[in-house]
């Protein structure tokens, strides 16, 4: 389970040297996407560097990349291993994120990383992560509704957690698209604290950096890809100047078209589990304001001239299904319910009910199909190739099915 605080892993690193440096990013949603575009510009400026994601995307240890690579997974667990001693040795009761968060800093160490990239996993103030303490630059995503038990109902409560990763004389980068009251709150962490400077993007003025203008300009990226793009520019070229000034603004640009983050408006060939020859978009939306962003660009990009799109949705126990659903789904659409399975290292997450999905679907006025595949991944996949036909198939509301459906593809080969 999730145990906020940082009793246990300042326990578990106190005799740790952690001599990078760290970019720290925190959000409800786009915060993975920054992390990646941010670790693709500092490698490709030469400086060597990690990245620490979660949750893992197909195996527990594709959470820590260096130098743009998956960890190896004899090297992630050796440091596991020694992680986990140190937490029996010490009787500290580390929760599974704690002894991952340490594990990924030990890896940073041994392979003498320059910058770690790092994405928070709950909230921000007493998320494991915020053991960091000398930031080169904290970065701060769109802010929503969601870990509410945890984090508070109001939209300022949550943004106050968010907030606590901000260090002093860190630049804080924000993004500007949050709402005023989240930018007030934001604005008043950053003051009390001393994160300095504090720069909102895109900017008030909208004078962005002429390189970056002369990138998006060329992009066929989405408005959120965009401004996520724009968040990590501005965090790599300060993180880029404290630690290898000469950089210049191209070379992070150059890398930002390397950058590749699975599981977000990713297109996908899904014939080896279904023989069907059309591809498929397979995106990680959970959240209402994700779920939003996803039925926008469905609606103007996807949608045929029938307008219908088969969904395969699964949904972590806990979620408001209608506030998810309603973005996505209209009234001749096709839906395929299914669980997703267990989750190494988490098995504290859990599925909604596949037929909860169907409910609410019939409370949207969806009259296709409504097909329930249990807990079977494949099934679903298949029940929606039939159903579609050569329509658009939609993969979508947990980042948990993102990683049932590659690691499926993964294993057939």
């Amino acid at each position: 389970m999730i145990q906020p605080g940082l009793a246990r892993i300042s326990r578990l690193l106190e005799h740790s040297s952690l001599p990078w440096r760290a970019v720290h990013v925190a959000g409800t949603n786009g915060k993975g996407s920054v992390c990646a575009y941010v670790s693709a510009m500092l490698h490709a400026a030469n400086i060597k560097t990690g990245r620490f994601t979660s949750p893992h995307l197909i195996d527990r240890w594709d959470s820590v990349t260096i130098e743009e690579k998956t960890i190896d997974e004899s090297k992630f667990r050796k440091a596991e291993d020694a992680v986990k001693l140190r937490d029996s040795s010490g009787d500290i009761r580390a929760s599974e994120f704690e002894l991952l968060t340490a594990t990924a800093f030990e890896l940073f160490t041994q392979e003498k990383v320059q910058v770690g990239v790092i994405e928070v996993g709950v909230g921000g103030r007493y998320d494991a992560t915020n053991i960091v303490q000398h930031p080169l630059v904290t970065v701060i995503t769109k802010i929503g509704r969601d870990h509410q038990p945890l984090l508070g109902t109001s939209i300022e409560e949550i943004a106050n957690h968010k907030a606590g990763i901000m260090k002093p004389g860190a630049a804080c980068i924000v993004d500007a698209t949050n709402s005023d009251s989240v930018l007030q709150v934001l604005g008043a962490t950053a003051r009390e604290v001393g994160a300095e400077p504090f720069h909102r993007s895109p900017s008030d003025s909208g004078q962005e950096s002429a390189d970056l203008q002369k990138y998006l300009a060329k992009s066929d990226l989405e408005p959120h890809q965009r401004i996520n793009l724009g968040l990590a520019y501005r965090a790599a070229l300060i993180a880029a100047q404290q630690v290898a000034p000469a950089v210049s603004s191209r070379a992070l640009l150059e890398g930002a078209r390397e950058s590749v983050w699975p599981g977000r408006l990713q297109t996908l060939n899904i014939r080896a589990l279904t023989g069907r020859g059309e591809p498929v978009i397979l995106d990680g939306a959970h959240n209402t304001q994700s779920a939003e962003v996803l039925g926008f660009y469905v609606n103007e990009r996807v949608r045929t001239k029938t307008g219908s799109i088969t969904w395969i949705i699964a949904a972590s126990l806990g979620k408001d299904l209608w506030e998810l659903l309603s973005h996505l789904f209209q009234s001749h659409d096709n839906i395929v319910a299914v669980e997703f399975g267990p989750v190494d290292g988490m098995p504290w997450v859990l599925p909604v009910d596949a037929e909860s999905i169907l409910e609410v679907a019939r409370s949207l006025g969806v009259d296709g199909l409504l097909a329930n595949a249990g807990k079977d991944v494949v099934r679903s996949l298949q029940l929606a190739a039939k159903t579609a036909t050569g329509d658009p198939i939609v993969i979508c509301g947990s980042l948990y099915l993102v990683s049932d459906v590659l690691r499926l593809l993964r294993d057939i080969g």
